[in-house]
């Protein structure tokens, strides 16, 4: 089945060219209802939309929006984040037509920011693993990776320049690699998670969908208001760790060969690239990410289980069924390896600004029924780290395989930054 894109929506040249005068919002969002109409019946991106109404939005508060750090950009977010505006049905018809009260936290930064809520995209019931019916738009019979799954399929196909999403185990990062785009999971809590509805509160990370790094980074820096804009300077070369986890042989012969094209374009562009072998307190915690969110989830999800679980999806009812049984103490120790690997993740990474390893298993499945695995994302999300899926190489069915680079906690720019380097690198070459 062919490829269902249009041209792409790059953040960072909308911005631009809205700042120069030779563009205004409104025209930004019609460029969106452009896509929309060509691509949403097939791929099915999104929850809710208002195109109309973001149209007066933008037409109304056109001066302000063009002086906003946003500048007046149309974005969607995950279906798991409180609006007022449009419905919040976390994927689940248990709330079908719900309208909370308030707004999320983060949807009020993006509007603060001059960025225009354009719609809800879709997301997996509750953010787990039953698929949600969202096809990838490189290819419509591939899966285009959960829970996110309709930010990273609505930024891939050009219906919006900017998307919000969530990570608790790879839910940011897979999707990015599946549908060929960048993927930013920030640093654990940078952006807010208030009125999300989450599934593990020591895991659920918010973060952002774009075109590229670059585009991602902007975005990130204009909600947030940090420093994290790494599109005004030529990146600098880092100093990279290649790290193939105990995990490596889960990966495609193809996508393992991606990390080390990678890895070689950019020691070729001037990095310092070295293998980097981690120590046996990492497989203990990829091994107890799954027993903190599980504990997690079955309290989180109280409510729905207790007195709605002939309505939950089949994954999630064995999961929570399965939950139950974790005890506090398996719990408190799972927290307590946690808390050692980071400690060693910060030893570990001394001598190196960031990490690369594979986002994925390799591309993305040929199924609807199923939304990949997270086995080279989950440590990284427990470790509670910025993430960057690194778009640009495809195996030789022409699919997207994405490279992750990790950075140290709280070094957000930086990675951001080094992501930058090795995606130029993958570019030049060729």
């Amino acid at each position: 089945m062919p490829s269902t894109i249009g041209r792409p929506l790059r953040a960072l040249e909308l911005a631009n060219e809205i700042e120069a005068g030779a563009l205004t919002p409104a025209a930004v969002v019609d460029r969106c209802a452009e896509a929309i109409a060509a691509c949403e019946s097939e791929i099915g991106a999104f929850a809710a939309l208002d195109i109309e109404r973001t149209r007066r939005r933008a037409e109304a508060a056109a001066d302000r929006l063009m002086r906003a750090p946003l500048r007046g950009l149309p974005l969607g977010i995950k279906d798991i984040f409180d609006t007022t505006d449009l419905p919040t049905e976390y994927g689940s018809p248990i709330y079908a037509g719900h309208r909370p009260a308030a707004d999320a936290a983060l949807v009020s930064m993006i509007d603060r920011a001059g960025g225009l809520l354009l719609g809800k995209t879709v997301t997996t019931p509750f953010a787990f693993l039953d698929p949600a019916g969202t096809k990838n738009p490189r290819r419509p019979a591939h899966t285009p990776g959960g829970s996110s799954s309709g930010s990273a399929a609505a930024v891939a196909a050009g219906m919006l320049p900017l998307a919000i999403g969530t990570q608790t185990g790879g839910s940011m990062i897979r999707p990015a690699a599946y549908c060929g785009v960048a993927g930013f999971k920030p640093s654990f809590r940078l952006l807010p998670m208030v009125g999300c509805k989450h599934f593990s509160w020591s895991l659920d990370t918010a973060g952002i969908f774009a075109v590229s790094v670059a585009d991602a980074a902007f975005g990130a820096a204009a909600i947030t208001g940090r420093d994290l804009r790494v599109d005004r300077a030529t990146p600098a070369a880092p100093r990279i760790g290649l790290v193939r986890t105990h995990l490596w042989p889960e990966a495609s012969p193809a996508m393992q060969g991606a990390v080390e094209t990678a890895a070689k374009a950019a020691e070729k562009a001037g990095a310092t690239v070295r293998e980097i072998t981690l120590p046996a307190i990492f497989e203990d915690a990829f091994r107890i990410h799954a027993t903190i969110q599980d504990y997690e989830a079955y309290r989180a999800l109280a409510f729905e289980y207790d007195h709605h679980r002939d309505r939950l999806r089949p994954l999630l009812r064995r999961l929570l069924d399965e939950a139950a049984t974790v005890t506090p103490a398996a719990y408190d120790d799972a927290r307590r390896t946690a808390k050692r690997a980071r400690k060693a993740l910060a030893e570990v990474t001394a001598e190196v600004d960031v990490l690369l390893t594979p986002s994925a298993p390799g591309a993305a499945p040929q199924t609807l029924g199923s939304t990949g695995t997270s086995v080279f994302n989950r440590l990284w999300t427990l470790m509670g780290t910025p993430c960057i899926n690194v778009p640009g190489l495809d195996d030789p069915d022409g699919l997207p395989l994405g490279v992750q680079v990790v950075g140290r906690f709280a070094g957000d720019r930086a990675a951001l930054e080094a992501a930058l380097f090795v995606e130029q690198a993958i570019v030049r070459a060729g």
